[in-house]
């Protein structure tokens, strides 16, 4: 059976000070949370070794990055391996989120990269895909998506996908207020699941947790998540905030 999981997405936010008050008040909410989902922290790679820290060993709290270089190593100013990012605790890494794509230029070829790198290091990816408004305007949504899932996803092994999470993620409902109708999330939620089905097989498509990212909040998590391909959340603003989160992980 696939995993219930809600991570959350800080991007460029808080300072290193705000940022550990954050992830404690956070555990200190979710102390009972044993039944419940299983909660990815991504703080800015600079807060990561002291946000691992305080994070409870061995529950359902883990941390996570919000994206890594394709290179193992070398001279890359500025960039942080999959490697450097497991040793100081991560399981996890976002890539392919839609704001990498649009502001770094980030495309399926360098994200395949990225992916491989990842798995290689034991990292397990939360791969995000997604269309923006002209693209669901012109009805060419499921098109768009299905060619990010095969040129992003779908060159890897069927052991190496095992470790993925997808993440859709309408560009049109982040950062703007709008969001996806719960209809809305479940039908693309479930061409997905259909395409993973297509490309591996269904028992794949069946253990593939897919989350929502566009602008989920404390309000409308719950019926986000009554879906049922819906899996979970890939939360933005409402992550920085503890008693919001920590709603939108008891919302299932």
């Amino acid at each position: 059976m696939r995993q219930n999981l809600v991570a959350g997405n800080w991007k460029m936010n808080l300072t290193y000070q705000e940022g550990l008050a954050l992830v404690e008040e956070i555990v200190r909410l979710n102390q009972a949370n044993g039944a419940g989902p299983e909660v990815v922290l991504c703080p800015p790679f600079p807060f990561l070794t002291g946000v691992g820290q305080a994070l409870p060993q061995g529950g359902k709290l883990h941390l996570g990055a919000q994206n890594c270089h394709q290179k193992e190593s070398g001279a890359f100013t500025g960039e942080v391996s999959a490697k450097m990012l497991a040793s100081v605790g991560c399981e996890y890494v976002i890539l392919g989120h839609s704001e990498r794509r649009q502001y770094f230029g980030e495309d399926d070829e360098l994200l395949s990269q990225k992916l491989k790198a990842a798995l290689a290091a034991g990292l397990k990816p939360i791969f995000c895909v997604g269309e923006s408004l002209d693209t669901r305007e012109a009805d060419e949504t499921f098109d768009f998506i299905g060619q990010q899932l095969a040129a992003g996803l779908f060159h890897l092994s069927n052991e190496e996908f095992a470790q993925v999470t997808v993440a859709y993620e309408p560009i049109w409902a982040i950062g703007t207020g709008r969001t996806a109708t719960s209809a809305q999330a479940q039908e693309v939620h479930a061409f997905i699941r259909e395409q993973i089905a297509r490309a591996y097989d269904a028992q794949a498509a069946l253990d593939t947790t897919i989350l929502y990212g566009g602008s989920a909040n404390a309000q409308n998590a719950r019926e986000l998540f009554s879906q049922p391909d819906v899996d979970g959340g890939l939360i933005g603003g409402a992550s920085l905030k503890a008693a919001d989160f920590t709603t939108i992980i008891q919302s299932f």
